[in-house]
């Protein structure tokens, strides 16, 4: 007796399951920029300033966005390589982030930063070079 239906049960959980169709997501529009870059440190777009929030009870200097798409914004000291001293300031979303560091004898330096651990960074500018950096 189930002989009779193998056949046509086999072909309907091919057609099931092979046949899967990807629907396409949209889209959707946000203010939020996919990449963190080192310029957006400099100004607070008028969306951004609808959730511009400050604590100061927390290490960041201030907030944007909405839960779960945060940008935040950090003051940052460290070293490079050498061990000399550096100092800057970051905007981070999620675990990666860009921003600008400053020697004494050298002109700003734009970086790329990661999250390593609980309020350490590393960074790595243009040239490769890297950094230690801790939130102030």
């Amino acid at each position: 007796m189930f002989s009779k239906y193998k056949i046509p049960l086999l072909a309907l959980l091919l057609g099931l399951t092979g046949c899967k169709k990807q629907i396409p997501q949209p889209k959707i529009n946000s203010f939020y920029k996919e990449v963190i870059a080192s310029d957006d440190r400099k100004t607070i777009t008028p969306e951004e300033a609808k959730t511009y929030h400050i604590d100061t009870k927390r290490k960041y200097e201030y907030r944007t966005g909405n839960p779960g798409q945060y940008e935040y914004n950090y003051d940052v000291k460290g070293i490079n390589i050498t061990g000399d001293s550096v100092f800057g300031n970051i905007n981070t979303k999620g675990k990666y982030g860009a921003g600008i560091l400053m020697f004494d004898s050298i002109e700003d330096v734009e970086i790329k930063t990661e999250w390593i651990a609980y309020g350490k960074i590393k960074a790595v500018d243009k040239q490769g070079n890297e950094f230690q950096l801790i939130v102030r």
